[in-house]
Formats: structure tokens, C-alpha cells, sequence
């Protein structure tokens, strides 16, 4: 599985200390970089890889190592950490051991803590571990370091983590394997979980969670399809009849009363020179969780502190290009959102999925929804919003069982939307809850109840709105 190694340190990693790190197999091992120097590899004599190392990344939102990694993952004290990422090569004898021995010399200087603490090589890390003779297979071309197989139709990754977070390599594996028309495979052991983050974007793209499993060997764990290996890719297997059967493992979870509340909406600015961005998701986090958002970050572990002008400011150098972002909230409140921020010919666009977790006894803020709809109408341009409930786990993670879809709950039309379908097909809909006007009367939005976000009503109140909306005769 995966041979990844995290130093968290409570200092800045500084030049001598990064060296000491490096010499961790002694002064023998080749230095190299790549991915435009974010990454530091420790090579063979052939100058294959051994060690991916990434670029130190400081962490100032607190929790965020804990979310990832579990309750005492975080080092001691109130500052700030660095979380420096350390990957050996998979299969390559002792590659472990060296990215244990850099990540402990990392902490011995610097102090902090290593993850996972029993890792090879953190014990006697002061000596060099000898990696004589040792070398790491060829890798393809195409490869991106994070990438454990390359084939013509998919790039996989092994991961053996509690969570598996959204990483910058990830995330550019990910990118990587779009760009080639290949499928972006991550396998891990069945008790890894994936971050929310991650989650939408593996349901997004051409990809596949692979879970393994002693009974049927592979499966997907966001489907539950039971998975073989065929064709250089995980595949659906298929059974006498042809059916791609259901992994026991993925329908065995026994419900935990746990929640989500799931806001997704959209909302449109014009280009002006003062504009700044993501107040809409402020405004969304504070109606649901009573203050702001924490932290963000273009990966997972969000490193920084929330900031909407830093926000913009990166949305502004990237443009015309898209950013998409990633904003975590306070530990006791556990909240995760994905922002993308899109330019479009009519304007400035944010894209934002928040999700809110909830415990058992807890109650969901549900009548906060339609104040919070007027506000995004009023003050932020609004353009459709959509709010559902799901049974999932309280820390937003996506565990590889079977979880209830999300509900319809409500729907939201912004005013520019309701222009174009027509204010009295907005206003006059087939529903039994009439729809609440937003906003002023000359230029009104419209919230839409759909029922309890419960049962399979919501669904077809749903689709008969938007059928309505759409103009077309009822079903």
C-alpha cells in the first residue's frame, strides 16, 4: 500500500535543516526536483526516485492535521505547524525506511511529530539508512511522481490513510490523467475513508475508488460494484448473467443517526474593480454554523487562514482560467465547502457545494435556509440554490458503505432565472407549498419547499418543478 510519511513540525523548515533531512540515506543518493520544482526527489545511481518530498506547507487553520490524520496527529502548542509530505517509492526495499528516517530528522531539528508514528525508519533516525545497492524500478514518461501504475487507461494510486485528502498531488495527478484520457484509480485498505473534497471530485471526474476486500477482492467504494482487473484498469466484474454484483462489505453498515445538510448554489457578479469574492459563502456559513468559515487552500489540508481577498487575489491571477478551492471550518462545527470560481461572458461566477455534519442529538439549522436564500438573492446575485439532506457521518468523510443518497429539501430561484421562465410560471407552481418571494417585488427569487428531505416525495415534488419551469406539460 501506500508508503507516504508526514512531518508536521512546530518550526520553519530552513535550509540546513531540509539538507539534514536529505541526507537521510547518506551522501551517496542523487538530489532531484520536478513538477517545476515543488518537488524534491532522493534518487538511485540511475536517478530513479526512491523519495518524493513536497514542498513544506504551513498550516495555520487548527484541527486540519486532525481531520486528516486523526485526534493526536497535530503537534504541540497553539502556532502554527508545516506539514512537509514525504512518498516512497512503492515496492522499492527500504524507499519506506528512508522517507520514515527524513520526516523524523525533520522533527528532531525542528520539533513535532511524525505521521504515522511507528513508521519505518523513525527509530535511530540519526544514522543513515543504508540504501546500498537499492534501486527503484523505471518510471514511464507520463508518470506523475504520486502515480504507483501507469497504464494506457489509468493512473493508480495506493493510499493506507484515515482520511484520503485532496492533496496538491492529487489533485494534479488527477488533472494529469484527464488531460491523457485515462482514469484516475485510487486503492486503498477498507478502513480508509475519502474527504468530502476528494469524494466530489472522484464522483466528478473519470475516476474510481477501489477498495479491497478479502472476500470478493476489489471493490468500488462509492458504488459498492465488485471490481477486477482487466484491460489495465479496474473494471466492473461480471457474474453468469452478465450483472455486476454488489460487494457484501459495501451493504453491511448499520446506520448511525448521523447527518448532512448539503447547500449547493450558484451566484453571479459583474466584473467591477472592486469586487470581492466568496461572500456569498460566508454569508451561507455563518446562516448555518453561526460564525465563518476557518480556513482555505487551492489542496487538502487547508493550510490558510479564511480570507476573502486573498481568495480573490488568486481568482484574479489565475484568470481567465478557473479556481477551485477548498474551505474547512472549526473543529467543534464540522463543515467543508468546494468554491469554484468560473469566468464567464457574463461575468464572474462562484460555484459552492457547502456541507454541514451533524450528530445524532444535533439539530439542523433548516429554519435558517430560507433567510439565507433572501440574502444571496438581495446582496449576492443568486442564481439557483439547491438544499438537501443525507444520512453520512458527522466529520464528512465518505466511508466505502453503502450512505443514502442526499434529499431534495428546498430550491431556490434567483431573479435573472426567474425573468427568464416567466414570473407567473415562478410564482404559480403544481406544488402543495406555495413558493416564498425573495427579495423586492420588482425583481423577485423564489424558495421552493420540497417536503421533509426525507422520502421519496421530495424527488418527485423536484421534478415536477422542473418540469413546471421548464414549460413542459406534467408527467
Amino acid at each position: 500500500m501506500t508508503k507516504d510519511v508526514i512531518a508536521l513540525t512546530e518550526r520553519m523548515p530552513d535550509p540546513l535543516s531540509i539538507l539534514a533531512g536529505l541526507l537521510a540515506g547518506g551522501p551517496d543518493l542523487g538530489v532531484d526536483t520536478t513538477g517545476e520544482g515543488a518537488v524534491v526527489q532522493l534518487c538511485d545511481a540511475e536517478g530513479r526516485p526512491l523519495v518524493s518530498i513536497e514542498v513544506p506547507l504551513l498550516l495555520q487553520v487548527p484541527g486540519e492535521a486532525a481531520r486528516l490524520l486523526g485526534p493526536g496527529a497535530e503537534p504541540s502548542g497553539d502556532g502554527p505547524a508545516w506539514w512537509i509530505e514525504a512518498r516512497a517509492a512503492v515496492g522499492v526495499p527500504r524507499a519506506e525506511e528512508l522517507a520514515g528516517a527524513f520526516a523524523a530528522r525533520m522533527t528532531m531539528l525542528l520539533g513535532g511529530r511524525v505521521w504515522p508514528p511507528d513508521a519505518p525508519g523513525t527509530v535511530g533516525a540519526a544514522r543513515p539508512v543504508d540504501v546500498s545497492g537499492v534501486t527503484a524500478v523505471p518510471v514511464p514518461a507520463a508518470a506523475q511522481p504520486a502515480v504507483d501504475m501507469l497504464t494506457d487507461k489509468a493512473a493508480v494510486v495506493l493510499q493506507d490513510r484515515p482520511v484520503v485528502p485532496m492533496t496538491s498531488w492529487l489533485s494534479e495527478v488527477l488533472r494529469a490523467t484527464v488531460e491523457s484520457d485515462r482514469s484516475l484509480q485510487v486503492v486503498t485498505p477498507p478502513h480508509c475513508r475519502l474527504s468530502l473534497p476528494t469524494r466530489l471530485l472522484l464522483e466528478s471526474m473519470p475516476s474510481r475508488w477501489v477498495v479491497q476486500d478479502e472476500r470478493c477482492g476489489y471493490y468500488d467504494g462509492l458504488t459498492g460494484a465488485v471490481l477486477t482487473w482487466q484491460d489495465d484498469a479496474f473494471s466492473p466484474a461480471r457474474d453468469e448473467s452478465g450483472e455486476t454484483p454488489v460487494a457484501d462489505a459495501f451493504t453491511e453498515a448499520v446506520p448511525t443517526g448521523e447527518r448532512q445538510l448539503v447547500v449547493s448554489f450558484r451566484v453571479l457578479h459583474r466584473p467591477t474593480a472592486d469586487l470581492v469574492l466568496g461572500g456569498a459563502l460566508e454569508a451561507a456559513w455563518r446562516a448555518l454554523t453561526g460564525g465563518p468559515p476557518a480556513g482555505w487552500g487551492t489542496s487538502e489540508p487547508a493550510g490558510l487562514t479564511w480570507s476573502r481577498r486573498q481568495l480573490t487575489d488568486l481568482a484574479y491571477e489565475r484568470a481567465p482560467r478557473s479556481t477551485w478551492t477548498v474551505v474547512v471550518g472549526a473543529p467543534d462545527r464540522p463543515a467543508v465547502a468546494t468554491l469554484r470560481v468560473i469566468r464567464t461572458p457574463d461575468g464572474v461566477e462562484e460555484d459552492v457545494t457547502l456541507t454541514v455534519g451533524y450528530g445524532p442529538d444535533e439539530e439542523l439549522p433548516l429554519g435558517a435556509l430560507p433567510g439565507l436564500a433572501e440574502q444571496l438573492v438581495t446582496r449576492y446575485g443568486l442564481k439557483t440554490m439547491l438544499c438537501r439532506l443525507r444520512g453520512g457521518r458527522r466529520d464528512l468523510s465518505a466511508p466505502p458503505h453503502f450512505e443514502s443518497p442526499p434529499m431534495p429539501y428546498a430550491f431556490v430561484l434567483g431573479p435573472e432565472e426567474v425573468r427568464e421562465v416567466g414570473r407567473d410560471t415562478a410564482s404559480r407552481t403544481p406544488l402543495e407549498e406555495r413558493p416564498v418571494r425573495l427579495g423586492p417585488s420588482a425583481r423577485p427569487g423564489f424558495y421552493y419547499p420540497l417536503g421533509d428531505g426525507e422520502s421519496a416525495e421530495s424527488w418527485t415534488a423536484l421534478e415536477r418543478l422542473a418540469r413546471h419551469l421548464r414549460g413542459a406539460p406534467p408527467g
